[in-house]
């Protein structure tokens, strides 16, 4: 087996997430970024530009994947790119590192998995037969406030008054910008798919005993709702058709903007406890909002990044072009700007590829692996079941095997909450 000192990481896509990766590289060590792979050659160009002039790399840029694979300063692939290529593109990386012709000993995939339990769990069995380690990028678990914040709880009030038994997790924007995470075929649905993974798996990790295996706690019940609030009605319906200019057409292919879940857990000794999570594309506020807390017997825990330690405020009078200067997603340029200084820091990008090189250089299985994505697309299938069903669930993932959602399949209607089964 070769020892590596410095690992070199390829790219598989070049979008909004590969950037945050890239933009957080500088507080990695011992690894860099030597490869970004994309068939839009100008898009992969400008990153490996960003990248260069971080100092994180100077990745080459290649449209062939295979030949990407074959390169051998890349040890390492983060997967990127859209949902609806993540599975050829790991029978591509399996295909290669089972003939031998790459140097990989890891790879990463960007949330969510998978857009079903077929595919995620095809994903799983191929990876692993490969022999290659894999590690799930779910940035929301390597947040510093939400690690701290759960070691707090778990040092302190669980061990003198008992566990936390209620977390909520919540994420909230104006929408994507990509139009094919808008169109559910391609995605796999709608707000739940893209974000209800995070919240999800933040609320379980706040939950879970950090001196005892993840699986300790056990999913039991899973009760869920979605509504399009806001994207499916008029005057949004057409401004969303305008923006992608009729690529979005939600008067025929809707996809839901709301989601919210309830997934009551068991642990080890019997307890039940309980993760409620929301998450919206029909948020307008400053820009992107993540909140979390915690609920035990003499204690709790609150976290918001729209709180931060630094706000801007701009008069009427300041004319600034729209941007995401201040927070992703921001809606407004005036007015008190909450301003995240660091967001691939703050959002966990850092720490989280930090982490993922470090286990990969010691080829060391990381906490957070495919398994764990396999656990979050069932999770979200459950959700999106219960939702059609219109009743709470037992989690069964052998009845989520060959299911997808109605939204995925471009027959869902929304109605109103009311009408709902």
């Amino acid at each position: 087996m070769t020892v590596l000192d410095k690992l070199g990481v390829g790219f598989i896509g070049s979008g909004f997430a590969t950037r945050f990766h890239i933009l957080g590289w500088v507080g990695v060590r011992n690894a860099e970024i030597t490869a970004i792979y994309n068939i839009r050659e100008r898009s992969a160009r400008e990153l490996a530009s960003l990248a260069e002039q971080l100092g994180v790399g100077k990745p080459k840029v290649y449209t062939d994947l295979h030949a990407m694979l074959s390169d051998k300063s890349v040890n390492a692939v983060w997967i990127a790119n859209p949902n609806f290529v993540r599975l050829e593109v790991v029978k591509a990386i399996a295909e290669e590192a089972k003939q031998g012709k790459t140097e990989l000993v890891g790879v990463c995939c960007e949330k969510p998995l998978a857009r079903n339990v077929d595919e995620a769990e095809e994903m799983v069995r191929l990876i692993e037969d490969s022999g290659l380690l894999h590690g799930y990028l779910e940035n929301q678990v390597f947040m510093p406030s939400v690690v701290k914040g759960r070691d707090i709880l778990w040092r302190y009030g669980a061990k003198y008054t008992g566990r936390p038994y209620l977390a909520r997790a919540a994420e909230e924007h104006g929408g994507p910008h990509s139009a094919w995470f808008w169109i559910p075929r391609l995605s796999g649905g709608g707000v739940m798919l893209d974000m209800m993974c995070h919240s999800l798996e933040a609320a379980r990790f706040i939950l879970s005993d950090p001196d005892k295996p993840k699986t300790a706690l056990k999913p039991k019940t899973v009760y869920a709702e979605i509504a399009s609030l806001k994207w499916a009605w008029e005057p949004y319906r057409t401004m969303l058709k305008d923006r992608f200019k009729g690529e979005v057409d939600y008067s025929k292919e809707p996809a839901e903007d709301y989601a919210m879940a309830v997934v009551t857990y068991e642990d080890e000794d019997g307890n039940l406890v309980v993760s409620e999570t929301r998450t919206s594309w029909s948020f307008t506020g400053p820009g992107l909002r993540l909140s979390f807390e915690a609920l035990g017997p003499e204690y709790y825990m609150s976290i918001n990044t729209l709180q931060p330690e630094l706000f801007t405020f701009f008069s009427r009078n300041v004319k600034i072009p729209p941007s995401e200067e201040f927070v992703e997603k921001q809606a407004a340029e005036q007015g008190l700007m909450p301003t995240i200084p660091n967001e691939a820091f703050t959002y966990g990008y850092m720490d989280e590829d930090r982490y993922m090189v470090e286990c990969f250089l010691k080829r060391e299985k990381p906490r957070e692996d495919w398994r764990d994505g396999l656990l979050i697309v069932q999770l979200m299938m459950a959700c999106y079941m219960s939702a059609e069903k219109g009743r709470k669930i037992r989690f069964n993932p052998e009845a989520l095997k060959g299911f997808k959602p109605a939204v995925a399949k471009g027959q869902w209607k929304p109605k109103s909450l009311v009408e709902a089964p």
